[in-house]
């Protein structure tokens, strides 16, 4: 007859099996199929995989999910779906998605059981598809709208972090994308106002540098003629004088404007890393953890009696970390002529840098309360078999609750390594005068070996301001 312990261990185990299989693989793993068929450009066979993915289709990836998919519709071309799916993203993230039971959820299990939330660069790249997927639809006023959702969305994001400048508080190219936005109904004072906020925040830095983005000259000849434009002599000569340029304005070209964004390679893609800890108390009595190097010190925040914990008893504890992990785009430069003149393409927006950067700054956040997660399910753990031994006497539910506990807590470890991964590596963007009627934008791609390879779009001339992005994901 099988005792009460052995089958308790073996209902843990049973447990343990079943997360450890889970554990195993990433989600770009476990979502590979959709993601070869984006980089190979068969968005079709892509969206069909997306759909029939057990993990994606779960409910806690539901915001990743309507993410993609509005990805995937809007390079089918498909721009009205692809809204649809946005608009359910927005939706998603304005009614909030955090709760008392995900948070739950996030203790007994791990971060990757809880519902996405979305990293905060990814939300201002759904404003940016949402406005250019109006703008294909001739729906204007809409990508008005999206442009001011950017500035609350902005407003959210310097809330969140009290608007510190080390921190990812604003998004200096969706700034930029709002200007070119209100220029194209007209608006240039609203344009002015954007890309003078978008070029202070590259002005903060002693470089002029923003998450891996030089500020494009582009910019500063875009805030020096909205303010010609709007009369704002005064401003106009000080932001020449910071930028240290002349601008000598330009006769508008009869046939418009076209500013062509160049996306390239894909996201990069999050994988686990290991980290290993241990708990101390210092001479004060309060409990710290410290990595084996001793290089990080992070408070344990315990609610419970802390003069009980025994740190010699705790042992080493493991942490399962998100690491992002760089995808080399195919192509390494491009260039672009219209109508024989040659453009200059310039980097607007840096996602890998972002990505990067971004997991680094909440990474202590992050860690403590992973480590205050473990630490507590260990304490809990020796308690009960502490319990399982008193008055000489060995319980045997108890003993074996306690090893389970071990075996749980030793399993259920996994980091969350959900990302949008079909946004670009990077966004580059050129702003290119045409003539009326038919223009031949030629695009030259070069990959690191030199080998190039071009391709041509036909825009027509219509004396407005239009926009195109081309996507390159391989």
């Amino acid at each position: 007859m099988i005792n009460l312990r052995t089958h308790i261990l073996r209902v843990f185990s049973f447990i343990g099996l079943m997360l450890f299989l889970s554990a195993c693989s990433t989600y770009n793993q476990s979502v590979a199929p959709y993601y070869k068929n984006v980089s190979a450009g068969n968005y079709p066979q892509a969206e069909k995989e997306l759909d029939n993915n057990s993990l994606i289709q779960k409910p806690r990836n539901k915001l990743l999910y309507l993410m993609e998919k509005g990805r995937i519709c809007h390079l089918k071309g498909e721009y009205e779906n692809s809204n649809n799916y946005f608009n359910q993203a927005d939706q998603l993230l304005d009614e909030g998605l955090t709760s008392a039971s995900d948070a739950a959820v996030g203790v007994l299990l791990n971060s990757a059981s809880q519902r996405y939330k979305g990293e905060d660069f990814e939300k201002f790249m759904i404003h940016y598809y949402k406005a250019l997927n109006y703008l294909y639809l001739n729906k204007t006023e809409d990508a008005i709208v999206e442009a001011r959702r950017i500035t609350l969305q902005a407003q959210e994001q310097g809330d969140k972090y009290n608007n510190k400048d080390s921190r990812y508080s604003n998004d200096a190219f969706s700034l930029t994308l709002q200007g070119m936005l209100y220029e194209s109904n007209n608006d240039v004072n609203n344009a002015f106002i954007s890309y003078r906020n978008a070029a202070e925040i590259y002005l903060k830095s002693p470089d002029k540098t923003y998450y891996g983005t030089p500020m494009p000259v582009e910019l500063e000849e875009d805030v020096i003629r909205t303010a010609k434009l709007n009369g704002f002599t005064t401003e106009a000569d000080q932001f020449e004088t910071t930028f240290g340029i002349k601008y000598e304005p330009v006769k508008p070209s009869e046939g418009g404007e076209l500013i062509f964004f160049w996306e390239n390679g894909l996201a990069p893609v999050k994988t686990q890393v290991d980290l290993f800890f241990s708990l101390i108390r210092n001479s004060n009595g309060d409990l710290f953890f410290t990595d084996a190097a001793g290089g990080l010190v992070i408070p344990f925040n315990y609610d419970g009696d802390r003069n009980r914990v025994n740190t010699k008893s705790v042992e080493s504890l493991r942490v399962a970390f998100p690491k992002y992990v760089a995808q080399t785009p195919y192509y390494s430069s491009a260039s672009i002529s219209v109508n024989n003149q040659d453009a200059s393409l310039v980097k607007a927006e840096d996602i890998n840098e972002l990505a990067f950067k971004t997991l680094q700054q909440r990474a202590l956040k992050e860690m403590s309360g992973i480590l205050s997660r473990l630490a507590v399910k260990k304490i809990a753990e020796y308690s009960i078999r502490a319990a399982a031994k008193s008055d000489g006497k060995t319980n045997g539910l108890l003993e074996g609750l306690g090893y389970g506990i071990q075996l749980y807590s030793l399993l259920s470890e996994k980091a969350d390594t959900r990302n949008w991964q079909s946004l670009p590596a990077y966004i580059s963007y050129a702003r290119i005068p045409l003539q009326k009627g038919d223009n031949q934008v030629h695009i030259t791609l070069k990959n690191a070996q030199g080998a190039t390879e071009t391709k041509t779009i036909t825009i027509q001339g219509n004396g407005r301001l239009q926009f195109y992005n081309y996507a390159t994901l391989r």
